[in-house]
């Protein structure tokens, strides 16, 4: 509760700096810092989601569309997409929706205008614009009838509240532009904006490099998948030097939190260092700039009867998992 608390008061403290801070600068640097705050109240709202962060499922239900607000992330349609369809079929083409790679005959079948696209999301440029397009528009905000209708009844109440969030969060930079004497576009710029779109882009970075990486396989095979899973495969352990992953409350502790979703994310360095010492089956990738170009480099399409990755002229970058094996 009282990590919860203290990120709550994070971002209410840096959504006012950028109202009372007179400098420029200073308000774009608060406007930045909010989007690390609502990128960490997204990580508890997605353990509350689990029913992983507090041991009574009210106070997760509740407090995890609280938290989630910030990120205007509607928690039942999260909840359907995220723990039914990502945490149940983990790198399964056609049934896990984040990231899924494309086949060389499905890029060669697009539309010049959705290659281009296609291109632009995995430069490393478009990791932002990925999840705010594919993944919060389409699945959170203007969701399907069928997504809808998994969501139950609870998507209504979650699309008021995030409704509601969006226009008093707007509202109330508007109006303090008009009392201070402020430009409401700098103010609407610094405080939701920015930070908005700095949240876009961790979030679109987080779960790319969580599952796509040149050691990691893809499947369109149910029976082949099930075959293969042991409950870490398609995830990555993304290391960072001394405990900087705590900025993102440990969301890159991430093959563990796949093995056992009730793990919350206090537990998960603990947990995540007694798996590694039980197995030596997790991809483990320290982050740094040469990760980052070669996986974006290489991680373009997939093969999925070799279970390889090929760039966007379907040249293979990575050898055939079976050659990987051997």
């Amino acid at each position: 509760m009282l990590l919860c608390i203290a990120d709550l008061i994070a971002f209410a403290g840096l959504l006012a700096a950028v109202v009372v801070l007179p400098a420029v600068w200073a308000k774009l640097l608060a406007g930045s810092l909010l989007g690390l705050s609502i990128a960490r109240l997204f990580v508890i709202g997605h353990d509350a989601c689990h029913q992983a962060f507090f041991t009574d499922r009210s106070r997760n239900r509740w407090i995890g569309r609280l938290v989630f607000l910030p990120s205007l992330t509607n928690y039942s349609l999260w909840e359907v997409g995220h723990n039914l369809g990502h945490h149940g079929y983990t790198n399964l083409r056609g049934y896990d929706y984040v990231w899924t790679p494309r086949t060389k005959a499905e890029y060669d079948a697009m539309p010049p205008w959705r290659r281009a696209l296609e291109r632009f999301y995995r430069s490393g440029f478009g990791l932002g614009a990925y999840y705010a397009v594919e993944l919060w528009w389409k699945t959170l905000l203007f969701p399907s009838a069928q997504q809808r209708a998994r969501a139950g009844a609870s998507f209504g109440l979650d699309s008021w509240l995030v409704g509601a969030f969006a226009a008093a969060w707007l509202g109330g930079l508007l109006a303090a532009a008009l009392l201070t004497g402020q430009s409401p576009a700098l103010l609407v710029l610094c405080g939701f904006l920015l930070p908005f779109a700095l949240w876009n882009l961790t979030m679109g970075a987080v779960i790319y490099f969580h599952h796509t990486h040149p050691d990691v396989a893809w499947f369109d095979d149910i029976d082949l998948w099930a075959a293969q899973r042991d409950g870490t495969s398609g995830t990555v352990l993304i290391t960072f030097p001394s405990r900087l992953g705590m900025l993102l409350n440990n969301i890159m502790q991430h093959p563990v939190h796949h093995l056992d979703v009730r793990i919350p994310l206090y537990n998960l360095g603990a947990a995540q260092a007694e798996l590694n010492a039980r197995t030596t089956r997790i991809v483990t990738q320290p982050f740094g700039p040469t990760h980052v170009l070669e996986t974006l480099r290489r991680c373009k399409l997939y093969d999925y009867e070799a279970r390889r990755w090929t760039d966007f002229d379907g040249v293979s970058t990575t050898p055939a998992l079976a050659e990987r094996t051997e």
